[in-house]
């Protein structure tokens, strides 16, 4: 499916904006029938650390009462990298949810709303130093890490960089997958971050509906241990492993669970501990 909209010359045109806090949408990409990605402008005195996340949406229809209209604005994590000139989002589409059903037809040239306010706990920050760093994403969830992804310093703390990614279809994991190829192959990140850094990343996608070459939810994967044979380590233990969550609740509480099990102890930008979890990010 991956249809690319993208900004012509005459889009380049930044309009005057008419929405508060408004970014003009500069490209945008649809993975699936329930997938799409975006890009738009940066405000230029924004400043955010990989794997914060700002409030974007659109203004709602007007009120039947009074007429006037207010935003709909929702947490998104930001997928692009600090060093970006663009910001990119990954998100769903709910038909009948009161953004994302508008959100999704947004066109280069188009304008949303974002307040340049980033926060969030999937930061470097957050985590103690560490051997090994561990990303657990499902669904658009994968988007935090995508920024981190992409930022060398995530290879500078860590020897070993490991990012699952659990979704119900295969396609559903095209984007992270296209996403991390993008990674070893660009130059420019290349370059950025080095190809001996770039070896340390390891990639494990899993499916749990449609046939693919690994199947499973990971914590299933954990607890049988394949996971860690698939990966060529040793189980999570708080000396030497760090872990990030990112995904729908029911798993942020499941694997949550288990790496308390594992002895790791949940961090905060004020009390950095073994692992963090973003609580806006419902997939």
């Amino acid at each position: 499916m991956n249809d690319v909209t993208p900004v012509t010359e005459a889009q380049k045109i930044k309009p005057v904006p008419t929405l508060p806090d408004a970014q003009t949408v500069t490209e945008v990409k649809h993975w699936t029938d329930r997938l799409f990605s975006f890009r738009c402008t940066r405000p230029a005195s924004m400043r955010f650390r990989s794997g914060e996340f700002v409030m974007i949406g659109l203004m709602g229809g007007p009120d039947p009462k009074t007429g006037k209209q207010k935003p709909l604005l929702r947490a998104y994590s930001i997928a692009s990298p600090s060093w970006d000139e663009e910001l990119e989002f990954y998100s769903i589409k709910v038909q009948d949810g009161p953004l994302t059903s508008k959100l999704q037809h947004i066109q280069p040239g188009d304008e949303i709303i974002l307040r340049p306010k980033p926060v969030g706990t999937l930061v470097h920050d957050a985590l103690l130093p560490g051997k090994r760093i561990w990303f657990f994403a499902t669904g658009t969830g994968f988007a935090p890490f995508a920024s981190l992804l992409r930022d060398p310093q995530t290879y500078e703390d860590y020897d070993e960089v490991i990012i699952t990614h659990t979704c119900r279809e295969a396609g559903e994991l095209v984007y992270g997958a296209e996403l991390i190829e993008g990674i070893k192959n660009d130059e420019l990140l290349r370059e950025l971050i080095g190809d001996e850094n770039l070896a340390k990343l390891k990639y494990y996608p899993t499916t749990t509906r449609e046939e693919s070459p690994k199947m499973g939810r990971i914590t299933d994967l954990m607890r049988s241990g394949e996971a860690f044979t698939d990966l060529g380590v040793e189980p999570l233990n708080p000396e030497t492993d760090r872990a990030m969550i990112c995904g729908n609740l029911a798993f942020n509480l499941e694997l949550k669970e288990m790496l308390e099990d594992y002895g790791l102890e949940e961090g905060a930008n004020s009390d950095p501990k073994h692992y963090v979890v973003e609580k806006a990010f419902l997939d």
